[in-house]
């Protein structure tokens, strides 16, 4: 049923939204009511519109007073509209006219979660080091700081593991590219700390301790020191110089995943076969903490999550061409009991293809469509490689399996602001997420979408942004680096001149919400316009192409 915003107690007339077939008014079975289904009719709530939705923007329907807002319709290819919703779905609860109660909880939710999780990074560094006075290791400056130097190792391995682990509140909390650039800092920060620690443990005896570097007549618990620290060090390299080495994603992923577990097991066993550190009560409990933070977090993120993937899995329904290399995956729950995927505009997940050759190669994707058709996800994707080529391939009823949804970059976890989008290309897959979302909603904030692109063919989703924009307070501002002669729209790379068009006054610089996505240049260049501009830092909120 509808909820009703008007202080009497009637039902809200929900509006038709048109079918697939742009030839057909209504659909088959249901008598013509010049476009108006009674509030008697069985639809699915995916069909429902609220003429209440007007009370939501009174500024924006003002000046459309005695007009329903329209629906917004989809392009492809061959110039249709994509299918509204499914008639099999049970009426619910339209999520269009509903208070805003659940979205501010949201947002304290995550709030709560970023506190936490900020507070769990120097308590894990802090602390052990506190404890480590009741190890009884004292007197000896160099014994000490060796001591200290492996605490911090340790405490900063879990970090660089846990901050990868695909945890969802985490992922909601600071985003996935945060995420990323502070497991590749506490990564560096781990090798050189383990260096430091070599050579601290070297240099307190350097007559008799250079022998444990020496793997013939080196203990046991020295050879599982080096093996660890050559791991890690291996790591470092490997991601520092991935892009000189050119090796496939997915082969230097596995590198990367074989030589952090080799590390963490040889790094364990050294603390084990060490000996005077488990031997203190204090430091043996954390150890045995730690160990079992990690032990979890990798049995969730390796063991539990791919066993409970029997309702992640989801068949190709359609491929839509978007433009030469761009195509469009509209993929749907395999079993009428699944529920869908639950996500907020603007999130991605990982796509793995039910492939024999590579069955665990996985790669992730913002979803394109809008939040509030869960039973019906898409994802738009450009055909850059080989896994991005076969997605482009993929036949209608193959299977996919999803992993997620993950990341912070939407409008549902901060309050409700005007919005200024900057898509560079393909970057605009978020940024129709999230129209398409307030489009169903009924969510007439103010907003703009600057689309950057080299030629006008890589612009995509125009038709549809029309029609957005004829419904939604939306400008769409268009620019080209390369453009053709009669181009008439803006021109050049997306700068402060070209932001000054989208935020002209202090006021609305210091008001609007910023959502950035393209690739590492492009962030770049808007970054710094914004800069220039004063823009406020807390209101951009930025995702990159090439973070993973």
């Amino acid at each position: 049923m509808c909820v009703t915003m008007s202080t009497h107690e009637r039902r809200p007339t929900p509006l038709w939204i048109p079918p697939s077939d742009p030839s057909s008014s209504h659909p088959a079975g249901t008598p013509d009511t010049g476009g108006v289904v009674r509030p008697e009719t069985p639809v699915s709530a995916d069909y429902l519109v609220t003429q209440e939705m007007s009370l939501l923007a009174p500024e924006w329907n003002s000046s459309r007073a005695g007009t329903a807002p329209r629906p917004a319709t989809r392009r492809s290819s061959n110039n249709r509209t994509i299918r509204r919703g499914r008639p099999t779905t049970p009426v619910r609860r339209s999520r269009i006219a509903v208070d805003r109660g659940p979205y501010l909880s949201r947002r304290f939710r995550v709030r709560i979660s970023r506190t936490l999780w900020a507070a769990a990074v120097p308590v894990t560094v802090i602390l052990p080091l506190l404890l480590s006075s009741s190890a009884g290791l004292t007197g000896d400056f160099v014994l000490e700081m060796s001591l200290a130097t492996g605490l911090l190792a340790a405490s900063a391995l879990v970090i660089v593991v846990v901050s990868i682990s695909r945890s969802t509140s985490l992922m909601k909390a600071f985003g996935i590219e945060k995420l990323i650039i502070s497991h590749r800092w506490f990564g560096l920060f781990t090798m050189a700390i383990v260096l430091i620690h070599t050579g601290l443990v070297i240099a307190d005896d350097p007559a008799k301790n250079i022998a444990l570097i020496t793997w013939v007549h080196a203990p046991p618990r020295a050879r599982n020191a080096t093996v660890s620290t050559l791991a890690i060090v291996a790591i470092c390299l490997l991601a520092m110089f991935r892009r000189k080495l050119n090796w496939p994603y997915e082969v230097w992923r596995w590198i990367h995943i074989v030589l952090a577990v080799l590390a963490l097991v040889t790094a364990g066993f050294h603390v084990y076969l060490l000996n005077h550190l488990i031997r203190n009560q204090v430091m043996r409990a954390w150890f045995i903490l730690i160990s079992v933070v990690l032990l979890a977090t990798l049995t969730r993120r390796w063991v539990i999550r791919p066993l409970m993937r029997h309702d992640r899995r989801y068949v190709v329904q359609e491929v839509i061409p978007e433009s030469p290399v761009v195509s469009t995956l509209v993929l749907a729950p395999r079993h009428n009991w699944q529920p869908g995927l639950r996500f907020l505009p603007g999130q991605f997940a990982w796509i793995r293809l039910d492939s024999v050759r590579k069955p665990w190669e996985e790669h992730p994707f913002t979803i394109a469509s809008s939040a509030d058709r869960p039973r019906e996800v898409e994802f738009t994707i450009r055909h850059v490689g080989d896994f991005t080529k076969a997605v482009g391939r993929l036949r209608v009823g193959a299977v996919v399996r999803l992993d997620g949804p993950y990341g912070d970059f939407t409008v549902d976890i901060r309050q409700s602001r005007p919005l200024l989008l900057i898509a560079g290309g393909v970057g605009v897959t978020p940024m129709m997420s999230i129209l398409r979302t307030l489009s169903h909603r009924g969510d007439f904030r103010q907003a703009t979408l600057i689309m950057a692109a080299r030629h006008e063919r890589d612009l995509l989703f125009r038709r549809e942004l029309e029609e957005l924009s004829a419904h939604l307070p939306l400008r769409v501002l268009e620019v080209l680096s390369s453009p053709p002669d009669d181009w008439t729209g803006l021109k050049g790379r997306v700068d402060a001149s070209i932001l000054h068009v989208a935020l002209p006054g202090r006021k609305e610089r210091a008001e609007t919400d910023v959502y950035i996505c393209g690739s590492p240049q492009m962030v770049g260049g808007v970054l710094a316009g914004l800069q220039r501009l004063r823009v406020p830092e807390p209101r951009i909120h930025t995702e990159q192409f090439d973070m993973i």
